[in-house]
């Protein structure tokens, strides 16, 4: 028989309580125990809970130490609102808490939430993806650390695409990402990012090079809680996306006839003179 007990695991965005969702401030409110890492998430946050709630902090605490917390839950019908620093799908050591709250019949759910890299994006101004420069992102960690990479997953691999890259959980080996980037074939004037604490109030976040990353880095002494963006778009001017082109039709739009033949012209070029797949007058 299931319980009637919840656990929401809510993504508490990069940092400022004022980048949760609607649907996280929510469930923090209604939420009978909040959970939360004083390590990685910001006290502004349980701004958000309700009066009489029970709070936890789990960042001296293994998952034994939470696991207790679902258990009273799901004896007592009790809703546990456990908050993890920005998306709860990347780097949330969620998948076993899952596991766990299903053996013991708990309902739960997930709230996402802002990550720190699109929150960085907006910090520096930029898209990641800008057309004919970067139309992927890559999001990693450098290898080697405390929990092993599969095969396959090196930074200087992915660097080998050439497009943008965000990296967590690396500033303590500096040295090391700028030298797997370099390798992977980004140039060293490719344009970086590294970003402290974005959004907190003592966020400091700084131009740089791959080329200068690692001093960049050792020059503000940081080693957490740090994000690198790299990547061509970062910088990338003069592009334009065919989104919002008046040659570009789509269900709610017609083309207009004479920029729809200059974009036909331009993907001709591109591709040594055959018009692109359904340009054919």
């Amino acid at each position: 028989m299931t319980s009637d007990g919840k656990v929401w695991f809510v993504g508490a965005g990069p940092g400022a309580a004022d980048l949760l969702t609607l649907r996280a401030a929510r469930v923090i409110a209604e939420a009978d125990i909040v959970v939360w890492a004083a390590s990685l998430v910001h006290t502004d946050v349980l701004a958000h809970a309700r009066a009489g709630a029970e709070i936890v902090d789990s960042s001296q605490l293994p998952i034994e130490g939470v696991l207790p917390l679902y258990r009273r839950a799901a004896e007592q019908g009790l809703t546990v609102a456990r908050i993890h620093s920005g998306d709860p799908a990347l780097w949330g050591a969620v998948q076993e808490q899952l596991d766990l709250c299903r053996a013991l019949d708990l309902a739960v759910e997930i709230v996402p939430g802002v990550s720190s890299f699109t929150a960085v994006a907006a910090i520096v101004g930029r898209e990641l993806t800008v057309p004919e420069v970067a139309q992927s992102v890559i999001l990693t960690r450098l290898e080697g650390g405390k929990t092993p990479m599969p095969p396959g997953e090196r930074v200087r691999d992915f660097a080998r695409h050439g497009t943008t890259m965000a990296l967590f959980l690396s500033a303590a080996r500096s040295g090391q990402v700028q030298a797997e980037l370099l390798a992977g074939g980004y140039p060293e004037d490719t344009p970086a990012v590294v970003a402290y604490q974005a959004t907190w109030p003592d966020e400091l976040v700084v131009r740089c090079t791959v080329g200068t990353l690692e001093a960049t880095v050792k020059q503000h002494r940081l080693w957490k809680h740090t994000l690198f963006l790299v990547g061509p778009a970062l910088a990338a001017e003069g592009t334009r996306s065919h989104l919002y082109h008046p040659g570009h039709f789509h269900t709610f739009r017609r083309a207009e006839p004479a920029a729809r033949a200059e974009l036909r012209r331009q993907a001709g070029a591109r591709a040594g003179g055959t018009a692109a797949p359904g340009d054919t007058p």
